[in-house]
């Protein structure tokens, strides 16, 4: 179980019990939250914190985000609802996998709102509140083309006249974008467009599209209510332009030994890496253990993630193992680097992106293997 602190600053005294440090600055997330907020024009602005807040904890980033005046959080399942209820008591609390009737006093307990999915939920869903005379209220999931989740759009509109009776219990409607990533993807607008006809049968009912690309497509995306995720945490919404969100997380490890490596030898698991010339190689503490992905190893064929030691990048070579990896700093002046250094493999300007674009995978990913095992430190609680 990884440790965590509130301070601020660099690592604490008891950091060296642990291999890595991933530090998490609350702050930032706070301020992309407030630049998404702008970006809306008058739109709510929720959050996203399921799977523990992208990895980077539910009840710290529910906690600063509901301070900040966020009124609604999305999450996964009953279990993240009651930890982030236990942290945030008066925000909306919307579970995105859906209702079964088994989990229905859950519901009540928390005061939570499950996202119904299809007619079948629905129906257990009145039935359930009625025998229980609850009024906690529901978000109805309308499928507009991601064909994953959700009511098709032919049995939403069936389902439209019943927001014309009073206690109807549909408090939100809402759907979700498949390329919104991809602003000249066509299905972005089929989408727009079938949720606004949709829409129009469930007046009066908050409606909400957006996720976090789905912000920056365009005002007709917005409706009543977006549902940024990773954009909070620092991913970039608008690939191929400029990061419109400030960066959330630091990992770094430290450097366990230096070591001469001669012209013609290898490094690390399965002998991936050869030197191709003399080369001095930092060992450092962190490893896809600590959520660092293999598939950034180094080697000949591929292209090798990068470390930030002594103010240069420099290459990760050889495999990355469960706890260790291997930098080459042959290209930094001899003494720079000593036994007890820091080497940063996300931040000093290497992004979640970056690890994510060299990995083969997507920052979400990144972001949510991140420092199981690491001393965590909290910026701007």
């Amino acid at each position: 179980m990884a440790l965590a602190e509130k301070v601020p600053g660099s690592i604490a005294s008891f950091a060296p019990e642990t291999g890595g440090t991933l530090r998490i600055d609350l702050g930032a997330i706070e301020a992309n939250w407030r630049i998404l907020t702008r970006t809306l024009r008058g739109a709510e602005c929720a959050a996203v914190v399921k799977a523990n807040a992208y990895g980077l904890g539910l009840e710290q980033v529910g906690s600063k985000l509901a301070g900040a005046g966020c009124k609604t959080f999305f999450v996964a399942d009953l279990t993240e609802a009651r930890r982030l209820r236990a942290r945030v008591r008066e925000a909306a609390i919307y579970v995105l996998n859906g209702f079964t009737t088994e989990t229905g006093p859950a519901f009540i307990e928390i005061a939570a709102r499950p996202v119904i999915n299809s007619a079948t939920e629905l129906a257990e869903w009145d039935a359930f509140v009625a025998q229980r005379k609850w009024r906690g209220g529901a978000a109805l999931h309308v499928d507009t083309g991601m064909n994953r989740l959700g009511v098709p759009a032919d049995e939403a509109a069936a389902l439209a006249p019943r927001v014309q009776k009073e206690n109807h219990g549909i408090t939100l409607l809402m759907s979700h974008l498949a390329c919104a990533e991809t602003p000249s993807n066509p299905l972005n607008s089929t989408q727009i467009r079938l949720f606004q006809q949709v829409r129009l049968q469930f007046r009066g009912v908050t409606a909400s599209l957006a996720n976090s690309s789905g912000i920056f497509l365009n005002d007709a995306a917005h409706f009543d209510l977006a549902r940024p995720g990773a954009a909070l945490y620092g991913v970039n919404p608008t690939p191929g332009r400029p990061n419109p969100m400030q960066s959330v997380v630091e990992l770094s490890g430290r450097i366990l030994q230096i070591r001469n490596v001669d012209r013609g030898k290898t490094v690390g698991y399965g002998a991936s890496w050869t030197a191709t010339r003399a080369s001095r190689i930092a060992v450092a503490a962190l490893g896809y253990a600590d959520g660092l992905p293999r598939a950034m190893s180094g080697s000949e064929k591929g292209r090798s993630g990068i470390a930030h030691v002594a103010g240069k990048k420099c290459p990760i070579v050889g495999r990355i193992s469960m706890d260790l990896i291997c930098i080459d700093i042959t290209d930094l002046l001899d003494g720079v680097v000593h036994r007890g250094d820091i080497a940063t493999v996300i931040g000093e300007g290497i992004t979640v992106d970056d690890v994510a674009t060299r990995a083969g995978t997507i920052g979400y990913e990144v972001l949510t293997h991140l420092g199981p095992r690491c001393h965590i430190v909290y910026r701007g609680a």
